[in-house]
């Protein structure tokens, strides 16, 4: 069975998640200690802002009409993303812990866009999800490359 989806709704909501990664990402980047894991966070957040404006140039709605203004608002407390964040903050957040949150939060992100493209018709909503995840696995497949160059394959 599948569900209808707006399509700007659907994009409206891709941009939204990638603007969550952004946020984690730059936030994750101010509290890291390691130049090249502080490097590849930064890295991640341009990626995150750039896909989010890929998303912002297709958008039509009117209620975001400033993609920079956007961009700087706070961040979305409610998401996974900065739960998650604020939830390995209380422990002892550092560089692995940042690294190991974001492959997790990148698989999940990948597998939900992929179950919610898997209830769409629409053709244009559906390539919009599926971009979005394939965007979410090379996230994943860099965040993997970077715990295993700084904590060894075997972390």
């Amino acid at each position: 069975m599948t569900e209808k989806i707006d399509l700007q709704k659907a994009i409206k909501e891709a941009m939204q998640t990638e603007k969550n990664a952004m946020d984690y990402y730059k936030y994750g980047a101010e509290k890291m200690h390691d130049e090249k894991a502080k490097r590849s966070f930064e890295i991640l957040a341009t990626e995150e802002k750039q896909h989010a404006h890929m998303f912002f140039s297709i958008y039509k709605g009117d209620d975001i009409p400033d993609f920079e203004a956007f961009i700087a608002s706070d961040p979305d407390t409610e998401s996974t993303w900065w739960k998650a964040l604020q939830s390995a903050m209380l422990g002892d957040f550092d560089e692995r812990k940042a690294i190991e949150l974001a492959i997790e939060q990148e698989a999940q992100l990948e597998n939900d866009l992929c179950a919610m493209a898997d209830k769409i018709d629409d053709e244009a909503v559906k390539k919009i999800y599926l971009a979005n995840a394939r965007s979410t696995h090379h996230h994943y497949e860099l965040c993997m490359e970077e715990r295993n160059a700084l904590f060894g394959a075997s972390s």
